[in-house]
């Protein structure tokens, strides 16, 4: 029996199929900012959400705990400054931005 192979060479998808997620930017200037505030010892854990609307990487004092906080990116916001998100636990925002850098970057995490 002749099996038939054939190379996909565009293999890209319609943005129904697309999964959503960082982008490898944003998730550098994310593990930057962890790396730093692990060495400073105040962060321990962190963990990733993913759902169809959002993506999120929770932070954790301890693993035992529930998140401290949560960096989110909306892929749909209603709001262009709804697009990258700082809430807590129970997803009250703390602060929120167009853009990840600018808003990681003007948090004062000793205070949040």
């Amino acid at each position: 029996m002749n099996k038939i192979l054939k190379l996909v060479v565009d293999n890209t998808t319609n943005e129904k199929d697309k999964k959503h997620f960082f982008e490898k930017n944003e998730l550098k200037i994310i593990l930057d900012l962890y790396a730093k505030m692990v060495s400073q010892g105040s962060w321990k854990d962190y963990g990733l959400s993913i759902s169809s609307k959002q993506v999120g990487f929770s932070v954790f004092k301890n693993s035992a705990e529930n998140a401290m906080y949560k960096i989110c990116k909306n892929f749909k916001p209603s709001n262009k400054n709804l697009k990258y998100l700082i809430t807590d636990s129970k997803g009250k925002i703390y602060k929120n931005s167009n853009s990840l850098e600018v808003l990681l970057k003007s948090t004062n995490w000793k205070k949040l």
